[in-house]
């Protein structure tokens, strides 16, 4: 241990406020999963903890793995993966399998462990990188538009697509993300509009098709148009999940039940996922979601330093097209739970219980760390050439 911890480089701001939230996480999934347990009939309490402790040791053996990676390794790295991600997000579509009851098919499962693998939170990451390797790339050069339909927005639009019919929240989560990297990183403003306008009239034509054609794509587009209008009109009638997670959140008070004391997580479905922020709260009450907050808004301001501080153009967007997304999923999750947003199906990153997004969400912090830590730069003396390194050339 003494060993690992000596080896630990980057910002230990970051790495402190992970592994916080990573410990807050324990005792809010090990209540809210007697939902699993009594209403769902799958295992024990302390079988979801002790798998809850195995994603979470294994994502941080990630965030170690992937933080002694130098991250420009990272660049050709994202090219190599765009074709991997779409084969395993159109075999999602066709051979994908649902879980808890959901009615689109998100992910595959990893044989031998048993545990589901949701393709999309992959692509998301591997876009951010690809996006952030193209903005850098063409930093000093006058962005062609025609070139970049093909070699940017191409992929992206193959990927947002694969992933559109089976998540609309992850589709606009990751446009609107790309959306504000590019903008940051100065492709031009006109263009912009014009793609956010193709994107528009993009969704426009899926909705249609498949209300058009409702066997083909059963209950999705119905799903969005029912959350959207429950959420907008003031009389109709609010969901079950809301509801309960209203409840939980309203009988929470300052102080909240006390630890393991939540009502609703015998009643709130995705208890220890999607909704955990409605029990975080009615245990803990306001403290804890203050708190919990402030941990979200700390990390977002380690990373816009770290961004800041980074050596190079690809690095601070590397840092942005990351890390952003972790806080942008963050404020929607318990904006859902506090009835701020239309319910997505987000999970709160790090907290909630899921080995996708906390591998996903780990493999991005470990990128941050990897930037901080400075793995650019060679030790001295070393004059050998990396097969890695010019792999990276190669590509790049």
């Amino acid at each position: 241990m003494k060993n690992i911890l000596k080896n630990i480089e980057g910002d230990r701001a970051i790495w402190a406020i992970v592994t916080f939230l990573a410990l807050l996480s324990f005792l809010p999934v090990y209540s809210a999963s007697t939902n699993l347990v009594y209403v769902g009939n799958n295992g024990t309490p302390i079988y979801h903890l002790f798998k809850h402790f195995m994603l979470l040791f294994l994502g941080f053996l990630i965030i170690y793995g992937v933080h002694k990676i130098p991250f420009r390794y990272f660049s050709g790295g994202s090219v190599l993966m765009i074709p991997l991600v779409i084969v395993l997000l159109a075999f999602t579509i066709t051979q994908g399998t649902t879980i808890d009851g959901a009615n689109a098919s998100r992910w595959i499962q990893i044989p031998f462990i048993g545990v589901g693998f949701q393709t999309s939170t992959l692509a998301g990451l591997v876009l951010m990188v690809y996006v952030a390797r193209y903005l850098a790339k063409n930093k000093e050069n006058e962005i062609s538009f025609k070139e970049s339909l093909w070699h940017l927005w191409l992929p992206i639009a193959l990927i947002l697509i694969l992933i559109l019919p089976a998540n609309f929240s992850t589709t606009a989560i990751l446009f609107s993300m790309i959306l504000l990297v590019t903008f940051i990183g100065g492709y031009p403003i006109k263009y912009l509009a014009f793609i956010l306008g193709m994107g528009v009239i993009v969704l426009a034509l899926f909705v249609l098709t498949v209300k058009a054609f409702p066997d083909v794509m059963p209950n999705r587009v119905d799903t969005w148009v029912n959350r959207a209008e429950s959420f907008f009109d003031e009389n109709a009638e609010e969901g079950y999940q809301v509801e309960k997670a209203k409840i939980a959140i309203a009988s929470g008070g300052v102080q909240g039940r006390g630890p393991g004391k939540s009502v609703q997580k015998n009643f709130l479905p995705q208890s220890t996922s999607d909704f955990i922020f409605a029990i975080i709260v009615e245990e803990y009450g306001l403290i804890g979601a203050v708190v919990v907050i402030l941990l979200y808004f700390t990390l977002l301001f380690r990373i816009l330093i770290a961004a800041k501080k980074a050596a190079s153009v690809f690095a601070t967007l590397l840092i942005i097209g990351v890390g952003l997304p972790i806080i942008f999923q963050a404020m929607i999750n318990m904006a859902v739970a506090v009835n701020l947003f239309p319910v997505t199906g987000q999970t709160l990153p790090l907290v909630s219980s899921g080995g996708t997004s906390i591998w996903m969400t780990c493999f991005a912090i470990g990128i941050i760390l990897s930037v901080t830590a400075e793995k650019e730069k060679k030790p001295n003396g070393t004059n050998e050439e990396n097969p890695l390194d010019i792999l990276h050339e190669a590509i790049g």
